[in-house]
């Protein structure tokens, strides 16, 4: 089992930035993604950035160039630094990692609690 620990969300104006944490604890099998996704108030939840394969990185369109996904993973945390952030930005943010247990050949999903994030006109 895995257990996923968002921290760093908070109340920023316009133009701000944030960096979000997501430190994973427990029996971590081989990792194949891990992810950043965004829950807007009343909309669905989006991803917003991942790391795929240990190097594939993808971001939304709505992110890119002001959003960067990274992590140590000597401590086994990842990262979202947020920058340039926008109103529309506001949302709760998810850690995201999906694991593979080749002794079962089965694939686990996990999540954090969630952070929020607001950001202020």
């Amino acid at each position: 089992q895995v257990q996923l620990m968002e921290s760093g969300g908070g109340l920023v104006q316009a133009g701000g930035s944030l960096r979000l944490s997501c430190a994973a604890s427990g029996r971590i099998s081989m990792i194949n993604t891990l992810g950043w996704y965004r829950q807007p108030p009343g909309k669905q939840r989006e991803l917003v950035a991942s790391i795929t394969g240990g190097s594939r990185i993808a971001y939304a369109d709505s992110v890119k160039g002001r959003f960067s996904i990274s992590t140590d993973n000597a401590q086994n945390t990842m990262y979202l630094e947020m920058n340039s952030l926008k109103p529309e930005d506001t949302a709760v943010y998810y850690c995201y990692m999906k694991t593979y247990d080749i002794h079962v050949d089965a694939e686990y999903d996990y999540w954090g609690q969630g952070t929020q994030v607001t950001v202020s006109s």
